[in-house]
């Protein structure tokens, strides 16, 4: 059976109708909130911090010192790029927490040890791709020892738009010793 041309333009209305009514519901929705308790269950605090990280190719690294409840330096938070091998481009950026007492452990935001694509254990990944185990603007709490950290990306870019590169991403993080869900 042959469309006729009216037949094929409406077909491409509607199309164009339901993508955009699907990435307008998409855009709408809040961002999800997902929590994690470390696999480091202790007792220690720290100084409640706030601070934004604006990372670009030109300045894709950034690094933190977190101080313990007697204002001693305690972790060392970074967030650095991931990329095709060989590549200045960038895909990703990866948050890591690190004990400056306890160096055997290199990131202490993942809730097991052990690799998995579980969203829990993968609140640390920034990764815009569509199939990631956490959806790129959801709110990520991870409970460390005895405070959490609130991590969300608040804005990101893609050069060209179409392209999977990121020539920018924002980052808020906080470091808290209350529980920074509703209701807690």
């Amino acid at each position: 059976m042959l469309k006729t041309s009216i037949e094929m333009e409406m077909s491409q209305v509607l199309s164009f109708i339901f993508t955009f009514l699907f990435v307008a519901t998409a855009f709408g929705q809040s961002a999800p909130t997902i929590f994690a308790e470390s696999f480091r269950k202790g007792t220690t605090q720290i100084s409640g911090d706030k601070f934004e990280a604006k990372l670009t190719p030109e300045d894709a690294n950034y690094r933190e010192i977190i101080k313990d409840s007697y204002g001693k330096d305690r972790y060392e938070l970074t967030v650095s790029p991931e990329g095709p091998a060989g590549s200045t481009q960038i895909t990703a950026w990866r948050v890591k927490l690190r004990d400056m007492h306890h160096t055997i452990y290199n990131n202490i935001l993942l809730e097991d040890q052990s690799p998995s694509q579980d969203a829990k254990n993968n609140l640390w990944w920034l990764t815009p791709n569509p199939f990631a185990p956490v959806p790129i603007r959801a709110r990520r709490i991870v409970k460390v020892d005895a405070f959490y950290v609130v991590m969300q990306v608040t804005n990101l870019h893609f050069t060209p738009l179409d392209s999977p590169y990121l020539d920018s991403m924002v980052v808020q993080v906080a470091f808290t010793n209350s529980d920074p869900r509703a209701g807690k």
